[in-house]
């Protein structure tokens, strides 16, 4: 006998067949994400905001070294500088660097990965030539030369610069991946159906590659911001502006340390520690996205911490 469509969705209805689930379009929420989420949208609403309510962080003052409070909210620098005013322009300064150099190597490393993985043939072979001789090049003292030959030098300079030699890695990783993507069966469907070359990377492959290349771009975030930190703590930083690392090299050069002025270098500290830990948090929720066997471990070592707890908790009672 016939079944009729809607007796059949029915049937699936009652069944709990995935016709009548509604797909998942985004990942699902869980704690470790949704706190990077959190932090991490602290951070950037302050970068935002912050400049356009604060005075400027260059004015300079007769009240030096002032703690916390007198009218300023994280006291006054050597020369009487803001320390907050300074903290909001600097952490706008550091995350435009991150953002410059995430999607700088967003761009290099799909087309040097993706776009020659799928191409094949001598275009793969060359741009997988200059990602392996990028990768073999220390990233560090380059860096380090590049900036110490550039006697004045933009937030938009550090950020090309730290991203030349940050996007190979992630290329590397994208390449691999989509070299297991274009032999899968339904790219090959699309290939004999007569689909257009550029319709099927940009519909079939490179779906399945936007929780990698989120990963990624968070990576590229991180050793950017960790990055210029360092160039700027080495005095290699950019000139005439305000970012974390600065702020903490201008704190090192008037001996803050020395003198106990906490309140000058522990905020850029604190807030490249917090922001870190929330692309950290981040990353970590996107690598169980991409790998349901590490959500898996992990939820299992949860079980076996929940399981630890209930069996001490038993065996104090029974103590008791």
């Amino acid at each position: 006998m016939a079944i009729t469509t809607e007796g059949a969705a029915q049937a699936a209805a009652e069944e709990g067949s995935p016709v009548s689930r509604p797909r998942r379009r985004l990942p699902p929420m869980t704690v470790k994400l949704g706190v990077g989420l959190g932090i991490a949208g602290l951070i950037v609403a302050f970068g935002l905001i912050g400049p356009l309510v604060v005075g400027s962080p260059s004015t300079v003052r007769d009240i030096g070294l002032t703690g916390p409070g007198h009218g300023f909210v994280l006291g006054t620098t050597q020369t009487g500088q803001d320390v907050f005013a300074q903290l909001a322009y600097a952490t706008r300064g550091s995350l435009v660097i991150g953002v410059v150099v995430g999607a700088i190597t967003l761009l290099l490393s799909s087309f040097f990965g993706v776009v020659g993985a799928f191409v094949g043939g001598w275009a793969d072979e060359a741009f997988s030539l200059l990602t392996n001789i990028m990768l073999v090049i220390p990233g560090l003292p380059l860096v380090i030369v590049i900036s110490s030959y550039v006697p004045n030098k933009s937030i938009w300079l550090v950020a090309a610069v730290l991203a030349i030699t940050s996007w190979a890695g992630s290329a590397r990783v994208l390449r691999g991946f989509t070299l297991s993507v274009r032999s899968r069966d339904y790219v090959l469907a699309a290939r004999i159906s007569g689909e257009k070359r550029w319709r099927i990377l940009l519909v079939e492959i490179l779906p399945n590659l936007i929780p990698l290349l989120a990963s990624q771009v968070v990576f590229a975030v991180i050793f950017a911001i960790l990055g210029e930190a360092g160039l700027s703590f080495l005095g290699l930083g950019a000139t005439g502006s305000f970012t974390w690392g600065t702020m903490l090299f201008y704190a090192q050069n008037g001996l803050a340390l020395r003198l106990g002025a906490w309140w000058w270098f522990a905020p850029p500290g604190l807030a490249i520690a917090l922001f870190g830990a929330a692309l950290s948090l981040i990353n970590f929720s996107i690598d169980e996205i991409i790998n349901p066997k590490l959500r898996s471990q992990t939820r299992a070592e949860r079980a076996k911490w929940s399981m630890s707890r209930d069996r001490e908790k038993a065996a104090t009672e029974v103590g008791a």
